[in-house]
């Protein structure tokens, strides 16, 4: 069940092929799950309106530096703005990101969490649910064929999917997976360009096709305007870079959501 990653392409694959080799080297150092089972994705994304899920993000490789974050400080403040989800970078070299910073957002509020990592290998499932995670995101451009036996494990640990796609091939894949929460992202992860049509496209094009389940868009989005394209067709947004980079997190989720509600 490990995917062939050596045909990914760009950035997108220099990050899986790192992260595989310290998967891999990491094999038999995930602990037991913690209990209770972790807030549902899924139910937070069903909430009325278009829901926020709120990313803590230090860096990335478009944008470079972003900001210097206390994980637990950012989701707090996330949290009390009136985010329905905390998103949580845990790879460590292209977003500084840590398995550390999870562990203590997931201390620090009550809010689902998805742990937003580049999935390659099985045992990341079972480490995102040992670490407190709600959800794993699923990459069909990485995945490919797999992408249904990870949707399968995911489910099988309790956790829930954002399976990710960014063309029509990965969005019909991800239905024919059995995806319930397709995440759109906007963003080209091949050059790390960003079409923000992209996400209201696809979206369309899931739904007629006659898909039921959640919709996010991903990548781009910084201004509460913005959002009107998503009402009526998404279910929840993912913003990181405007958020992590605001000098008032609970504000600016604060403001968002009044757009989004």
């Amino acid at each position: 069940m490990v995917p062939d990653l050596s045909q990914v392409p760009g950035v997108l694959g220099e990050i899986c092929r790192r992260r595989y080799t310290e998967v891999v080297a990491l094999e038999k150092g995930i602990p037991n799950p913690p209990t209770p089972a972790p807030p549902s994705f899924a139910r937070a994304l069903s909430e009325p309106g278009l829901s926020l899920i709120a990313e803590v993000k230090r860096k990335s490789p478009s944008q470079g530096d972003i900001a210097n974050l206390d994980a637990a400080q950012v989701a707090r403040a996330y949290a009390a703005g009136g985010a329905q989800a905390i998103s949580v970078l845990t790879e460590p070299h292209y977003f500084a990101g840590s398995d550390q910073d999870l562990i203590e957002v997931r201390r620090a509020v009550e809010l689902p969490i998805l742990r937003k990592d580049f999935t390659v290998h099985p045992l990341q499932v079972a480490q995102a649910r040992a670490l407190g995670a709600s959800a794993v995101l699923l990459i069909v451009a990485v995945l490919g064929r797999l992408t249904e036996a990870y949707l399968s494990l995911a489910r099988s640990e309790g956790l829930d999917a954002l399976v990710e796609v960014h063309d029509e091939a990965e969005l019909e894949l991800a239905m024919a997976a059995g995806a319930s929460i397709i995440g759109i992202n906007n963003r080209n992860l091949a050059d790390l360009s960003v079409d923000r049509s992209n996400a209201p496209r696809l979206g369309q094009r899931a739904r007629a096709a006659g898909f039921r389940g959640l919709l996010v868009a991903e990548s781009g989005y910084s201004e509460p305007g913005q959002l009107v394209e998503l009402t009526g067709l998404f279910d929840g947004v993912l913003i990181g870079t405007h958020l992590a980079r605001s000098k008032d997190w609970r504000e600016a989720v604060a403001q968002i959501r009044s757009a989004g509600a």
